[in-house]
């Protein structure tokens, strides 16, 4: 499945100021978010089910895959467009053969010896988690940082997207570094608009990917 990962949004109930997914969602497509991951730690698997669902409906249409965080049975049972796993969730393999070969799988990798061990697989995009210090996840790793998505960018054969404290100060520079994109939570869904802060974040992708190849 072809697939844009320049600026990909994860949803962040906590982060959203008691706006609904569906509303940040739909304007932060049209400020110009390519993919977008519902990402749910503390609801049922009804209330999981249901959202996703919404969420599929939001976005038919504008040809922005819904990734499912996580949970592979979300990702089956509304027919998502693919699913992001972590290093201590569902094997890649497992979860290969249960979704297809059709669908998108991303991985998270949190240093540069996983992300070496992810050239093994067939996912369709890693995750360099985080880049900087970000207050969204707690049981992470140390930050990559420039540094090291440069490294990685250098022998991976996969699409990156950059995750954790990025923002429009910084995003620039993770491109440069060889980043395919960004990942960014709180700098949309904690906007207040939305739709203003995935063009602005847009608008500095574009530019320096113009910049990198001119």
């Amino acid at each position: 499945m072809n697939f844009d990962i320049s600026l990909y949004l994860v949803t962040d109930r906590p982060l959203s100021k008691g706006r609904s997914h569906e509303y940040i969602v739909e304007r932060a497509v049209k400020g110009g978010v390519t993919m977008v991951q519902l990402r749910e730690k503390d609801i049922s698997t009804r209330e999981f089910y249901e959202l996703a669902l919404s969420l599929k409906k939001a976005l038919e249409g504008t040809n922005v895959p819904l990734i499912i965080n996580d949970r592979l049975d979300i990702a089956l049972a509304v027919d998502a467009d693919g699913l992001h796993i972590g290093q201590s969730d569902m094997p890649y393999e497992v979860a290969r053969r249960l979704l297809g070969k059709d669908k998108i799988i991303g991985l998270s990798v949190e240093t540069i010896e996983q992300a070496r061990e992810a050239n093994e697989l067939d996912v369709d995009y890693i995750g360099l988690s985080p880049v900087f210090d970000t207050n969204t996840k707690s049981d992470i790793n140390t930050p990559l940082g420039l540094a090291g998505i440069r490294e990685i960018a250098g022998f991976t054969k996969h699409q990156t997207v950059a995750i954790g404290g990025i923002n429009t100060s910084n995003t620039a520079d993770i491109i440069a570094n060889g980043a395919d994109g960004i990942a960014v939570v709180s700098a949309i869904v904690s906007h207040d608009d939305p739709e203003a802060a995935s063009a602005e974040l847009s608008a500095i992708i574009n530019k320096q990917k113009q910049s990198t190849c001119s």
